[in-house]
């Protein structure tokens, strides 16, 4: 499952880039965009950095920031949705975030085993 992670992370960044292009461009939208793209771009960049850690105690921290880029992602993406910024496609890059916040909570939580 691993190996399919780095190119599904780097596909939903490559998602998110395109739905904030099509935000509107407004101070408010601004803000929220900059804040997303950062989150969301970060899991799979933090995945990558994972996979090629040292030690599993480095790969088990940078899990963890992983965690915590998918739980910030997912919640711009509720900001997006419930201020009415825009709709659509909003609630599928929500739903994937989720999916790998738990795909990576699950990860997390063996490596403490």
């Amino acid at each position: 499952m691993q190996k399919d992670l780095e190119p599904r992370t780097k596909q939903f960044s490559l998602a998110v880039i395109k739905f904030t292009s099509s935000l509107p461009r407004t101070r408010e939208a601004d803000v929220i965009t900059r804040q997303l793209l950062r989150s969301a771009t970060s899991i799979g960049a933090n995945y990558r950095e994972a996979n090629r850690g040292v030690s599993r105690a480095d790969f088990a921290n940078k899990i963890g920031t992983v965690q915590k880029e998918a739980a910030e992602t997912q919640y711009w993406l509720e900001l997006v949705i419930e201020s009415g910024i825009a709709r659509g496609d909003a609630q599928s890059l929500h739903k994937e975030a989720s999916e790998l916040l738990a795909i990576f909570t699950s990860i997390g939580k063996r490596l403490k085993e």
